[in-house]
């Protein structure tokens, strides 16, 4: 069974009435079970459990992600190669129609900046491209990972939908980790918001996650971009998705993203259709970590400072410092606009000391090659 036949099991799933039905005693009974059903999670992501049982959701999760991962937190930086992209995605900088600076960048500039970021301490990165196939075949990303390995331990990937060939020689050359959001799980309004370009086939990028498994890479981490559907929904059928992952590629540690929209450079102004608030994210963070508790979970400097602080101990793995939206932009200025706006600018050294400053420590390398 692929997930998109899981998807459709649950896609005409009466949510309202479900969480109408819901009584204090039920939510109690699914914090306490110790392997929790999809049904226990879509108790603890509805707005009862948020109202009255978050605190407890909590202490929870912070448990079972201190038994899990121990108090730590992995650092990662993002490098965007390029900004060229060939979708009409309507909430996105990177739009096609959009009347940006466009760049990419040179081997020269891939070995400048890849010396950047190792000086900054960093041996996480993930690589970003926008969505151009023509731009930025998969031979040119194979070419900057070639050269980014002399300087990092772990190259993520997140660039528009390969071919399992094409994810197994980028596996050569040595990219060990991927990055994709579906965007939006909800297959109705997928093809609204994606109107045009490659990005516009809804299946395509939902199975792109499981080929990155199947090339063996070490870790693959998915989500939705909150605020673009109901967050409930998209966080339960982002759970589904780890959780298939989990289950079929043991091999592979599975992480999700809770990224929330945010104003992007270009033409024009994307309102979100819905609102996710700070609680909100707290709430999708531990009922993720109750129901998968050894998934990964990232926060990106979407979030601000002190927000981001504050989820410290919550459920997150992983946070990115030092980020920079722009292509290039670690070894010199720049060389575009931004494809959204940062909320938190901190260094490596500033968001390393406010994760000491938690009592947590600072993973900078996760691994060796064996």
């Amino acid at each position: 069974m692929s997930f998109y036949e899981i998807y459709k099991q649950y896609k005409e799933f009466d949510y309202d009435g479900f969480f109408a039905s819901l009584s204090d005693s039920a939510i109690h009974t699914a914090l306490n079970k110790p392997k929790k059903s999809e049904m226990d999670l879509l108790a603890l992501l509805s707005p009862k459990a948020g109202q009255d049982h978050l605190e407890a959701m909590a202490q929870k999760s912070n448990e079972l992600t201190i038994r899990n991962f121990g108090k730590t937190i992995l650092m990662f930086t993002p490098l965007y190669l390029a900004n060229y992209c060939e979708n009409a995605c309507i909430y996105c900088g990177f739009n096609r129609t959009n009347h940006i600076s466009r760049s990419r960048l040179t081997m020269e500039e891939v070995e400048r900046e890849g010396a950047a970021i190792q000086a900054m301490g960093v041996r996480h990165i993930i690589i970003l491209t926008g969505e151009s196939r023509a731009v930025t075949p998969p031979s040119y990303i194979a070419d900057c990972a070639r050269i980014l390995r002399k300087y990092v331990s772990s190259i993520c990937i997140e660039v528009y939908s390969l071919t399992q060939e094409e994810y197994e020689m980028l596996y050569e050359a040595g990219v060990d980790s991927f990055t994709m959001f579906q965007e939006t799980y909800n297959e109705d309004i997928y093809p609204i918001l994606h109107p045009s370009g490659p990005k516009h086939d809804y299946r395509t990028r939902l199975d792109s996650p499981e080929k990155a498994c199947i090339a063996q890479y070490r870790s693959v981490n998915i989500g939705a971009l909150l605020g673009l559907d109901e967050w409930r929904r998209e966080v339960f059928y982002t759970a589904l998705h780890a959780k298939y992952l989990t289950d079929r590629y043991p091999g592979t540690d599975i992480a999700v993203s809770l990224p929330r929209i945010r104003p992007c450079a270009g033409e024009g102004t994307f309102h979100p259709k819905c609102e996710v608030d700070d609680r909100a994210i707290v709430q999708a963070m531990t009922a993720l970590r109750l129901f998968l508790p050894r998934l990964g979970i990232t926060v990106s400097t979407r979030e601000t400072p002190e927000f981001r602080d504050h989820l410290i101990g919550l459920g997150v793995t992983k946070m990115s410092a030092g980020s920079v939206t722009e292509v290039g932009g670690h070894a010199e200025s720049p060389k575009t606009e931004g494809q959204f706006e940062i909320s938190d600018p901190r260094s490596v050294p500033e968001m390393a000391e406010a994760i000491h400053r938690h009592g947590y420590q600072c993973v900078y390398k996760d691994w060796d090659e064996i």
